[in-house]
């Protein structure tokens, strides 16, 4: 019926299953149990985030020529012209947090090349102290900054000296999962979450996470700057540090990870002819470009989240034809809710995007809500995919009132369960025939 009225019906992959779905009971060996799935720092959460799925184990997959992703993707062929692929990095690599951890900051790539003690010294110049960089650092001048008014008590209920100012956490709050369990079953007050936060955020204090699969190799934590750890550090061992951090997270891995994704992706893409979209936003290795084009996989273009680390805005102008463009996705504020958040990027965009002078205006009015739409309509980009929220913030009556009220997930939060609703039924919208004319006017004289 929807092919029959010229309408092609895109799906969605999810990167992840969870551990108590029916694939992880039926096949357990296909998917690492004994770990999480997740993302490194980014826009969305400064502490990670932790999907608490389990990874796939694909040495065990490719022995039967991936034939569970295979399955996976003709019975979605059954419903689907085209697909997203979600968390396209993950073919690449995953990120991967130990069990014990709430926070995603103490994940690691899996797989990547993690270093050697001797590798580092030899090739950066930097001695790692496996005792004082792989488990918390924790000092006494550091306690006041993480607990403020309870340190005297926290130091005695949860601390162990170990002399010259130095700290260890009693075995019973030493991962941050005994400590969340622990505040679990507990009043949550202000002081249990501040001491709780500040607990997780000691566990978080290394410079260092040692490889699960290579004992003895380590990979340098993600955002390990913003730690008293490095801080802790002498002037030159920083710079020693950042230039081995960067080289690991930048560079090192490239051609590896594009090795790991062309031994994954092609069986998969060519399993049926749907079309094929990738998200592919997040910390992006210099690879993932290669590997789309190779493969011919449209990729996700979002104004708010450049490719190039040098723009602010990406240039809808310049987007590629093999991508699908949007305004917003499921995981980030529509257009209104981002208007208002941070004024300063609001003023730059206002003048040098849409090219209009003079402070912009406190809210997103209708006229820069199409403006913007026309903007990613006219785009090269083969597919423009845009939130109905987004649709309707041209009209200032049809839109809802709040635009805090039009955010579907919050992608830190595992818990937020989507709970977006429409405001609207399907008969009142379709009955609304002048601003479905609209619509239907800028699509057309976009040429879509």
């Amino acid at each position: 019926y929807a092919h029959s009225h010229g309408v092609a019906i895109k799906g969605d992959i999810p990167i992840g299953i969870s551990r108590t779905s029916a694939d992880a009971w039926i096949s357990p060996r296909l998917f690492n149990l004994d770990c999480q799935a997740g993302a490194p720092p980014d826009d969305f959460s400064v502490l990670g985030q932790n999907w608490g799925l389990p990874t796939y184990n694909w040495d065990e997959m490719s022995k039967d020529g991936f034939a569970w992703w295979k399955a996976r993707f003709r019975k979605m062929a059954e419903y689907f012209d085209a697909y997203r692929i979600d968390h396209v990095l993950g073919f690449f690599r995953i990120w991967q947090i130990p069990m014990d951890a709430v926070h995603g900051l103490l994940g690691i790539f899996n797989r990547a090349l993690p270093y050697s003690p001797d590798e580092l010294r030899n090739s950066y110049d930097f001695w790692i102290d496996v005792d004082r960089q792989t488990r918390p650092y924790i000092m006494d001048y550091m306690l006041n900054a993480f607990f403020g008014d309870y340190t005297d008590e926290c130091r005695d209920r949860f601390l162990i000296d170990e002399g010259y100012g130095r700290y260890r956490l009693r075995d019973e709050f030493n991962t941050q999962r005994k400590v969340a369990d622990y505040f679990a079953g507990l009043e949550k007050d202000d002081k249990n979450n501040r001491i709780c936060n500040a607990l997780l955020g000691l566990i978080d204090e290394v410079l260092f996470v040692e490889d699960p699969y290579e004992k003895g190799k380590y990979h340098p934590r993600i955002s390990a700057q913003f730690t008293f750890a490095y801080q802790a550090l002498n002037d030159y061992e920083k710079w020693c540090y950042n230039r081995m951090y960067n080289d690991f997270f930048y560079r090192r891995n490239n051609d590896f990870w594009y090795g790991k994704a062309m031994w994954k992706l092609p069986p998969l893409t060519d399993a049926t002819d749907m079309l094929v979209c990738a998200e592919d936003l997040g910390m992006i290795p210099a690879c993932v470009p290669a590997v789309m084009n190779n493969l011919q996989i449209l990729v996700l273009e979002i104004q708010r989240m450049p490719k190039d680390p040098n723009s602010t805005f990406g240039n809808t102008w310049s987007y590629p034809y093999r991508s699908v463009c949007t305004t917003s996705t499921h995981d980030m504020d529509g257009i209104r809710r981002w208007w208002e958040s941070d004024r300063d990027a609001t003023q730059r965009y206002y003048n040098e995007v849409l090219g209009e002078p003079g402070p912009a205006p406190q809210y997103a009015e209708p006229w820069i809500c199409e403006r913007i739409i026309r903007m990613h309509l006219q785009s090269p980009s083969m597919l423009c995919i845009l939130p109905l929220q987004d649709w309707l913030s041209i009209d200032g009556v049809l839109r809802r009132q709040d635009p805090r009220e039009e955010l579907i997930n919050i992608p830190a939060n595992p818990r937020h369960y989507w709970r977006y609703r429409m405001h609207l039924t399907l008969e009142d919208l379709n009955g609304q025939k002048e601003f479905n004319n609209r619509l239907r006017d800028e699509i057309t004289n976009s040429g879509r």
